[in-house]
């Protein structure tokens, strides 16, 4: 099978930024070549390049295709409106301070990064007779994305981890769907908590379908839960370890290639 070619990389422009809640920033880029991005892109992932203090967008352009790669990070097409031209991405803020997280902190209109994408959204099809949704902060944008798309009669759970209460954010789910929102403040200690609630959960009758991404260790145990001690399909399933404790994205990619 040929592989679907890559995007072709573009320059975003920062438009306007805001806080959603202490720990996540929302930044609201345009560029004349979202024209030619589908609709309906929300949840899909993205590459994000951020430049060096000293390269203008050729330059930035330049090295995204002939090298050496500047710093890449994966990121989630939030919101995409093609009437305006505008693509919204939500970082989380780190204390540790990563390039991406410094980028959105200290990002103004004007600002610039490269960008390719997006990928294929992460559900194509909403069939199921119950959902079940889970992200730590990280994939808070798959799954509020992914909520927003679902039927308006669906039905299921979603359980979402953040920092703290103040983190919670407003998510246009369907009314059948319970949300669950859990608090760990300590983001670089693993937390079980989901996990326990979706283990401890009597699964209805009829199918099935789920979209859950965090940290990896723990999405490594629940992909084992699903496989072992379920009955749902594989292609029913997306489940995405996003981030590893411990390693920057390049790492936890190389680790990620490694075990499949």
């Amino acid at each position: 099978m040929l592989k679907k070619p890559k995007p072709v990389p573009c320059i975003l422009t920062v438009k306007d930024v805001f806080s959603l809640s202490p720990h996540m920033v929302r930044v609201v880029f345009t560029a004349p070549e979202l024209e030619s991005r589908p609709l309906g892109c929300e949840g899909a992932n993205c590459k994000i390049f951020i430049p060096n203090k000293k390269q203008n967008p050729e330059d930035l352009i330049e090295q995204i295709l002939n090298g050496p790669r500047p710093t890449v990070r994966t990121y989630t097409v939030r919101n995409f409106r093609k009437d305006v031209l505008e693509l919204d991405i939500d970082f989380v803020i780190h204390s540790d301070g990563g390039p991406a997280s410094n980028f959105a902190m200290n990002a103004k209109p004007g600002d610039f990064l490269g960008f390719r994408g997006p990928s294929d959204v992460k559900i194509k099809d909403y069939y199921a007779d119950w959902y079940l949704l889970a992200a730590d902060m990280s994939a808070i944008p798959v799954v509020a994305a992914t909520l927003e798309k679902l039927p308006r009669n669906a039905m299921g759970m979603a359980i979402i981890e953040v920092q703290s209460e103040d983190d919670i954010q407003n998510i246009d789910a369907p009314m059948g769907i319970n949300m669950n929102w859990l608090i760990h403040s300590d983001p670089h200690k693993q937390s079980r908590a989901q996990e326990a609630m979706i283990r401890a959960k009597k699964f209805p009758d009829g199918i099935i379908q789920t979209c859950i991404a965090g940290e990896s260790g723990v999405i490594k145990s629940l992909r084992k839960f699903f496989k072992d001690e379920t009955q749902i399909p594989n292609d029913d399933i997306y489940i995405s370890g996003y981030w590893k404790i411990g390693l920057i994205e390049d790492e936890h990619q190389a680790q990620k290639r490694l075990e499949k």
